[in-house]
């Protein structure tokens, strides 16, 4: 009773240190939706063909893999909240470099250093949050992250909307600069608050912990939940290290064999992207006009869309500590399956030009068009929050760190082949097949995560098995 009474004193102190954690969510968000609007300029800045305008944007998610393989060891050796730091760092550089760039190989530069803060970021923040909220809630602030990924995304969209208007085009100047630039520039701002705030945090405690840093993690728990749940929180914190220092091999059971709970979170982190969330939207744009709207409404759709996705996220926000993750998951992959499934029969119907523009019916066109949004609503109700809650406390605190580098590389690379392989796929056998590969992933995405995957709501981290 009284360490439950300490922690809902101490939930404004870990209200705020989640706020700032995930910021990094923000930039996620936001790095990754800046380029929409920004294409002609960097066509015609670097006089780009189509494959290398593809490379230039595409790179981001090179350096995503980058830095979410090193995130987790770095982690371990230096600290979660001094990795943020540095992953905030490199926002505030790559942004100032892509949006000042002279060349095409220094703004791929700057794209990749960014793609390593994304991917930094997008491992850490959860893992960070999940380490220092209370069990009975950690699956509703960790959720928070995917709203700020999406209010990143939305923010980027409504920005890049105001300076193309503001310019009349995004080749046209503001203050001496093309408009497509300020789009780049203007990640500075939320780079900065971060990193500024980063230094009003504590560092999580089991990390302090498995540097021996006893006292010091006393000091952060007594702060977040009380001083007599800090006493026992400390001692099962140690218990779960057993004086071991994580290392890399810990994700190893025996040989070169990884530990079955690292296959899990492998698991969820690459069907994330199987399930084709990347892609979804590829032939966006066309569907809206097949379903009766103008090209000129893209963008405002666009930011409808997002807020859509955050109110998705939302219910997330209100079941994940209730229902818990894993019902989650196989909610989200039923109705991931039932859409794409509508979305594969509506392109079934249909055609591509010489152009490869697609050609549907107005009828078609809207159940193609509901479809997909209904699919983007399932996934962030689901999969895309849930993956990073689960793969931000599912690891034993002794692994945590090596198994989020091993699941990050899965989950970023799966990404970058996933987004490069859908246009082959596209032309090679058709939009029909193309989805009904997507759709075949959500489906047996059900029976994976039903099989294998293994309820942690409500469990202290020190409970983690594997």
């Amino acid at each position: 009773m009284s360490e439950q009474m300490d922690q809902q004193v101490n939930m404004g102190f870990v209200v705020a240190i989640v706020a700032v954690a995930t910021i990094g969510g923000l930039l996620f968000g936001y790095d990754s939706g800046a380029v929409n609007g920004t294409q002609d300029g960097l066509k015609s800045a670097f006089a780009l063909s189509d494959e290398g305008l593809g490379f230039t944007v595409g790179s981001l998610l090179i350096g995503c893999t980058i830095g979410a393989t090193l995130s987790g060891r770095l982690a371990d050796l230096f600290g979660r909240r001094n990795v943020m730091m540095l992953a905030a760092v490199l926002f505030l550089v790559g942004a100032l470099i892509q949006g000042l760039a002279g060349s095409q190989p220094l703004f791929v530069f700057a794209r990749i250093m960014g793609g390593m803060a994304v991917g930094a970021a997008s491992v850490l923040s959860p893992a960070y949050v999940s380490e220092v909220a209370p069990a009975n809630i950690r699956g509703r602030m960790t959720t928070l992250q995917q709203i700020m990924i999406i209010s990143g995304l939305t923010a980027a969209f409504v920005v890049n909307y105001y300076l193309a208007a503001a310019a009349g085009k995004s080749t046209s100047e503001i203050a001496g600069l093309p408009a497509w630039r300020w789009m780049y520039l203007m990640q500075a701002i939320p780079a900065a608050v971060f990193l500024v705030a980063l230094f009003f945090i504590p560092e999580s405690p089991r990390y302090l912990v498995a540097k021996g840093r006893d006292d010091d993690a006393r000091t952060v728990l007594t702060k977040l939940f009380g001083a007599q749940t800090a006493v026992t929180k400390l001692s099962e914190i140690k218990a779960s290290f057993s004086d071991h220092k994580p290392r890399l091999s810990d994700v190893l059971a025996k040989g070169t064999v990884l530990r079955p709970i690292v296959w899990a979170g492998i698991l969820i982190a690459v069907f994330q992207q199987l399930v084709g969330i990347n892609v979804i939207f590829y032939y966006g744009a066309t569907l809206w006009q097949l379903a009766g709207f103008t090209e000129n409404d893209a963008l405002l759709i666009n930011i409808a869309s997002g807020v859509v996705s955050i109110g998705a996220c939302i219910v997330t926000v209100l079941l994940v500590d209730k229902i818990g993750r894993k019902p989650l998951l196989l909610i989200g992959s039923i109705g991931m399956s039932a859409t794409l499934l509508a979305m594969v029969y509506a392109f079934s119907q249909g055609t591509l030009d010489a152009q490869g523009q697609l050609s549907l019916s107005p009828e078609l066109g809207l159940i193609a068009v509901v479809a997909a949004n209904l699919y983007v609503i399932f996934f962030n109700a689901s999969w895309g929050p849930v993956m990073w809650v689960m793969l931000g406390e599912m690891f034993p605190n002794q692994i945590r760190g090596s198994a989020l580098a091993v699941a990050g590389f899965a989950q970023w690379g799966s990404n970058y082949l996933i987004v490069q392989t859908f246009p082959i796929m596209a032309a090679g056998l058709g939009l029909a097949l193309s989805y009904s590969f997507y759709a075949g992933c959500a489906i047996v995405s059900f029976f994976l995560v039903r099989t294998f995957i293994k309820e942690t709501a409500g469990k202290e981290l020190e409970a983690m098995e594997g």
